[in-house]
């Protein structure tokens, strides 16, 4: 399948999952493929994002597992003060990273992909120009190019940030120091997580929120029982309906909040740290992505679902675009998920992603996760297509395994077509909800109905049975 009238069958510019799966996935093919990268090897996810974060959050998630008193208490637990070393997690996170990143760059130099360290941009249609350190630049020809260039902290206007007192995640995951009161800017699952790991080890946090309710993006019955033991639980402070509209770093950070509404400042707040964690942008500029006559929206490039770039209904041909870059779900599997499937299609497959089935997880203790339909979208899309809609909740706390784990503050939404069964999506949060919902995703994937999967047997007891009584509870509903 090579093709020797090029330098590369596939030049892929970006080393994150995404372009890590469809690097990996194409020499698998036998591909002759490289692999262009400007910084670290794994992108944001294994540098400062999923990978660090959530070493981060299993050490700062057994200081509070061991110093909640109360809760080991009731099992006849006793334990000592409980202390941690700030510098030595931070090393944890960093040495995971580290590991991570060495094993992704040797599987990709094992499957024979030719990693070109350097900014890649792409020449038209099937050229790749890549500048080094050093300044020396060099044109790659290639039949077909994959562009995964990922996203950066997005930092609203106004906010300045110096990376030591105003940082974005990026250097939160760094943990360089425990800051006595942070602000929080954001209330998504970025800046959930985060809250979950300062309060853990011992910070005081205050969460601002532009919207008028905090947790914005979550389900609202997700939301209520999310934000009672993630914030409420924990004496988080919370501000919404209010932009930080000037943040200013410094020994205290200075930040001046302003009414949504009225536009008008309505407080200044002297705090330790700000975390700015209001979303991502995509990483799409300096591509010289005009060279092949493609233009993005909003900084996002437009994808079918097949990953094929596209102006309006045109493809652009032999340019594919896969991950962050994209704006569809920005998650590092949702990525990977993209790469396998772009190299798929060039390799002359018919391969479609279906975002409905590819679930997300905040890893809060406990979790949240989704997958498919909000319960609004649902209601949205049952009224054009006239069917009637089902939504059952199920309790953890009649769950034998959760009252066994003293951990029974928990719920799943399960939202469903009456008229045929289907599953349209689900929102969790409670104990192991980030594994409990990938049941839920495959049902939505291979299409099934609530009455099959209402006979499936679950292991007893198990937190699964929450998704077995779920399904029972809906297929009764079926008409």
């Amino acid at each position: 399948m090579t093709d020797s009238s090029f330098d590369f069958d596939l030049i892929v510019i970006g080393a994150g999952y995404g372009g890590f799966d469809a690097a990996k996935h194409a020499a698998g093919k036998g591909l002759k493929v490289a692999i262009v990268e400007s910084s670290d090897m794994g992108g944001t996810c294994v540098n400062k994002g999923c990978v660090p974060s959530k070493a981060l959050l299993a050490a700062s998630g057994k200081v509070r597992e061991i110093a909640d008193y109360e809760h080991l208490a009731k099992f006849g637990i006793h334990a000592s003060p409980v202390r941690f070393e700030r510098s030595k997690i931070a090393d944890h996170a960093n040495n995971l990273v580290l590991n991570v990143r060495e094993n992704l760059t040797k599987t990709l130099k094992r499957s024979g992909v030719e990693i070109i360290l350097g900014i890649g941009r792409i020449e038209g249609n099937q050229k790749v120009g890549v500048r080094d350190k050093n300044g020396i630049d060099k044109i790659f020809t290639c039949k077909n190019i994959v562009i995964a260039t990922g996203s950066s902290p997005f930092v609203p206007r106004g906010i300045t940030l110096d990376n030591r007192t105003v940082f974005t995640s990026d250097d939160a995951v760094k943990l360089e120091w425990l800051p006595r009161w942070i602000a929080i800017i954001g209330s998504g699952y970025i800046g959930l997580e985060f809250a979950d790991v300062y309060t853990a080890l011992g910070c005081e946090v205050t969460m601002i929120e532009a919207l008028e309710n905090i947790m914005p993006t979550f389900d609202p019955d997700i939301t209520k029982i999310a934000k009672k033991n993630l914030i409420q639980a924990r004496d988080i402070d919370t501000k919404s309906n209010v932009f930080a509209t000037k943040i200013t770093p410094g020994c205290p950070v200075k930040i001046e909040l302003t009414d949504a509404k009225s536009k008008e400042v309505v407080e200044t707040l002297e705090v330790d740290a700000v975390l700015v964690a209001t979303g991502r942008s995509p990483n799409s500029n300096n591509l010289n992505l005009e060279s092949a006559g493609i233009e993005t929206v909003k900084g996002f490039i437009p994808i079918d679902d097949q990953m094929r770039v596209k102006n309006g209904d045109e493809i652009i041909p032999n340019i594919w675009a896969v991950g962050d870059v994209t704006g569809k779900l920005m998650l590092a599997h949702t990525a990977a998920a993209q790469g396998t499937i772009a190299v798929d299609n060039i390799c002359g497959g018919n391969v479609e992603i279906n975002y409905k089935s590819i679930p997300a997880a905040t890893f809060t203790h406990p979790e949240i996760s989704s997958v498919g339909l909000s319960e609004a979208e649902a209601k949205e899309i049952s009224a054009k297509e006239n069917f009637t809609l089902g939504v059952v909740k199920s309790f953890f706390k009649a769950n034998s395994k959760a009252l066994a784990e003293l951990e029974s503050d928990g719920l799943l939404k399960l939202i469903f077509n009456k008229d045929n069964g289907k599953v349209l999506g689900a929102h969790i949060f409670g104990l192991h909800a980030a594994d409990l919902i990938q049941e839920i995703s495959n049902a939505i994937s291979r299409n099934q109905d609530v009455i099959e999967l209402s006979t499936e047997v679950h292991t007893h007891p198990t937190l699964s049975e929450v998704v077995e009584v779920a399904y029972k509870q809906a297929a009764s509903q079926v008409k």
